[in-house]
Order: structure tokens, then sequence, then C-alpha cells
């Protein structure tokens, strides 16, 4: 026989995407904040490349954190204030080994999100994830063209 939990032990597919999606909603916002970083502080050879680069994402990044503002206050939830810490490094290859290992991350968690929306019956919601999936996989492709034959 199965043992039956309390209500407030019981899983809530709303409440877990809620969570989940703040912790995105703080993960753009430190991509925001990365990109734009690197963008001012990039130096060396490749600096106008790496520069245009990274101040082309923010925009992108913006983007993908009004959807996940707009459907956490949807949902009845306050989205998140702050960013998740952002790791500041000065070389311009460590910028992009940095940028590249938060959008594998992001990859990731959108996958899991993804499957939170549909188990919580946010269906409109995990086909947008299919969208921002596809520009953080593009994203990280880029990102691994430039690191493919860095001194």
């Amino acid at each position: 026989m199965a043992t039956k939990l309390a209500p407030d032990q019981q899983s809530n597919p709303a409440k877990e995407l809620l969570d989940g999606l703040n912790e995105d909603l703080r993960g753009e916002f430190q991509a925001v904040i990365m990109y734009r970083l690197y963008a001012s502080m990039v130096q060396g050879p490749y600096r106008q490349e790496l520069r245009t680069f990274f101040s082309s994402e923010i925009a992108e990044e913006l983007a993908h954190a009004q959807i996940l503002a707009d459907k956490i206050s949807a949902m009845g939830g306050t989205p998140a204030a702050e960013p998740s810490p952002v790791r500041v490094v000065h070389e311009a290859k460590a910028m992009l080994e940095t940028a590249l290992k938060a959008e594998i991350e992001t990859i990731e968690r959108y996958v899991k999100r993804r499957t939170q929306a549909e188990d919580a019956q946010e269906h409109g919601l995990a086909a947008q994830f299919d969208d921002i999936i596809a520009d953080e996989t593009n994203h990280r492709d880029e990102l691994r063209q430039m690191l493919a034959r860095w001194p």
C-alpha cells in the first residue's frame, strides 16, 4: 500500500514550474549582465568581433527574461528580481568558455522546464520553450565554433 503524503508534501506541478521559472529568470538576468560585462571588458586581437558578439546576445536574453517574467506573473507568482551570480573573468578565451558553460547549463534547465510546463498543463509555455531552446542551442554552437581553433 502506498503512503499518502500530507498536502504540503505533495508534488505540485504548477508550484515546481513557478520555482523553476524563477531560477531560469535569474539565469537570464545573469546572462544579460555577463554579456554586457564581457562586451565592455574584452581585450586583445579579437576585441571588435567578440564585443559585437557579446553585445548581440543581450537582446535575446532580455526577450527570454520577458517571456519568463510575464508567465510567472500570469501564473500568480512574483518574478525574481536578482540574477544568479555572475562569473567575472578577464581573458577573452575564458569569457567564451564561461559563456559556453552557461549556455549548456541553460539548455539543460530549459529541457527540464519544458517537461514541467507540459506536466502543469502549460502547453503554450512548453511550445515557447522549443523556441528558447533553439536560441540557446544556437548560442552554444556559435561559442563552440569560436573556441574550436582558439590558440
